[in-house]
């Protein structure tokens, strides 16, 4: 059917546009469309990831506690081939117990700074920095603990913080700001755990 004048003129019009503009827009939509493809490959590559290391993960926690050899071995798969994933941060930090267990505490040390750094949840990054810190005592680098603890850190490790904080403060000699620290600790604690109870003897034993 042929065009009216007017809905010729819009053609026209159209066309010129185009003309003017349509290479742009080609490109425009075609970028958009491999950005939709991009971002739905990398969800289902980021799912993927997450299924098989959950398997892994559940295969290295039936490992003997015992079979250091083995945890090695599954944990640095984890920790390797899907840092992406919180099981990596999880397989730190049971790397990280077996290696102290097997009296490996460098080994111990440097995964759980790994995991402390790049752990996916932060309850996994406050559980490894409260490790480290602990060794770090052990060993009396009492300036390097305080500094672990005081690494931000999810709110919910306040009393465990505060409470090792104590313990550093106390091999230090420094009874008042040990106090201050367990203090702060009770304060932060639930009132009716195990943990508050031993932060409560320990203010005690300093004669609060």
């Amino acid at each position: 059917m042929a065009l009216d004048l007017e809905e010729q003129e819009q053609f026209d019009a159209f066309k010129s546009w185009w003309k003017a503009n349509g290479r742009i827009v080609s490109i425009a939509v075609t970028v958009l469309i491999l950005g939709l493809v991009g971002y739905k490959s990398w969800d289902y590559y980021q799912h993927e990831q997450s299924s098989q290391a959950s398997i892994k993960y559940d295969a290295l926690t039936m490992i003997d506690p015992k079979d250091t050899k083995a945890i090695q071995t599954a944990s640095g798969e984890l920790i390797d081939n899907y840092a992406s994933t919180p099981y990596a941060g999880r397989a730190a930090l049971t790397v990280a117990k077996a290696n102290y267990d097997a009296n490996d505490i460098k080994s111990a040390k440097s995964q759980l700074q790994w995991a402390a750094q790049h752990a996916k949840e932060v309850q996994v990054q406050a559980l490894a920095n409260l490790q480290l810190a602990a060794i770090l005592l052990e060993e009396k680098s009492y300036d390097e603990a305080l500094k672990t603890l005081s690494e931000k850190h999810d709110e919910g490790f306040d009393g465990l913080f505060a409470d090792l904080k104590g313990d550093v403060l106390i091999a230090q000699g420094k009874k008042d700001e040990a106090k201050a620290a367990y203090q702060e600790a009770l304060s932060k604690l639930d009132a009716e755990g195990r943990y508050y109870r031993y932060t409560e003897h320990k203010l005690e034993a300093l004669g609060s």
